[in-house]
């Protein structure tokens, strides 16, 4: 099992040293997301084909679930670059901050991705070599887990995608949907996504085998991580306060930041409140 999973590191960091020479020769890092998405999922479906031991029903279900996953969101982003026809508002700011530095900046920022998808995978590894006879309760809560956030990720995308092309509106933020109950009600899908392996891997593992499946919580607690602290909302938080101001900063103040219900970090009230 380690083996495989080393393989998948190995092809994973190939696949990111890719990415990194075509958002040098387009001067575009979206590309880079477009590459990790459709990276992590291929490493998924193969760790869930490939992993020693398991059942078959539970190795088909899971390469189903991370290929889905995966093409969904690879394509998303993909079809997002390209209509852009410029640098996301993320990136853009690294490259005026980073200055001349960008390009050597890039180098640990993009690979660092591999290790990051290798998490993800393994987390697909520990859940697909489990040999409990499928269906298991476990099997179909985590299954319904995945397409509930499946469900939200594309419902948050399409009343986006809807806001944006609404001209009748002068809003500044949409907060519409479940944008009105989570200003990152996308990110939090994500989050749920990943959270379906462990409960898969855990649910269906015996005696030893769950100190080891303990590792799948791995998974749901990078992609937090990286949401919440680094790649995620906080470079979109910025952005969308230098460019919708008080408007924002408004919605900031009504409305949580992940997940509904639970405190937002910190953040100064607007003019008039």
């Amino acid at each position: 099992m380690i083996a495989l999973w080393l393989v998948v590191l190995v092809v994973l960091t190939l696949v990111m040293g890719t990415a990194y020479w075509v958002q040098r020769r387009v001067g575009n890092v979206g590309w880079v997301d477009v590459f990790w998405t459709f990276g992590t999922g291929a490493g998924g479906v193969v760790c869930a084909l490939l992993a020693p031991g398991g059942v078959w029903g539970r190795k088909l279900m899971l390469a189903c679930m991370l290929g889905f996953w995966s093409l969904r969101l690879g394509s998303y982003v993909a079809r997002r670059v390209a209509g852009l026809g410029r640098e996301d508002v993320r990136y853009a700011r690294f490259r005026k901050e980073w200055g001349s530095d960008f390009q050597r900046r890039m180098v640990f920022f993009i690979m660092v991705q591999a290790p990051i998808s290798a998490v993800l995978s393994g987390a697909v590894l520990l859940a697909s070599h489990t040999a409990t006879p499928f269906v298991s309760v476990a099997d179909g809560i985590g299954l319904a887990l995945f397409v509930a956030a499946i469900l939200v990720e594309t419902t948050a995308d399409a009343q986006m995608k809807r806001f944006r092309a609404d001209r009748s509106t002068d809003s500044k933020v949409c907060d519409r949907g479940l944008w009105s109950i989570s200003r990152h009600p996308n990110y939090v899908g994500e989050l749920l996504v990943w959270c379906s392996l462990p409960i898969i891997a855990l649910g269906n593992a015996q005696g030893w085998e769950i100190a080891v499946n303990l590792l799948s919580l791995g998974a749901p607690a990078t992609m937090y991580w990286l949401l919440i602290y680094v790649s995620g909302i906080p470079p979109l938080e910025r952005e969308m306060l230098a460019t919708r101001g008080d408007a924002y900063r408004d919605y900031q103040y009504r409305v949580a930041a992940f997940l509904p219900g639970f405190p937002s970090p910190v953040v100064s009230p607007p003019p008039g409140r």
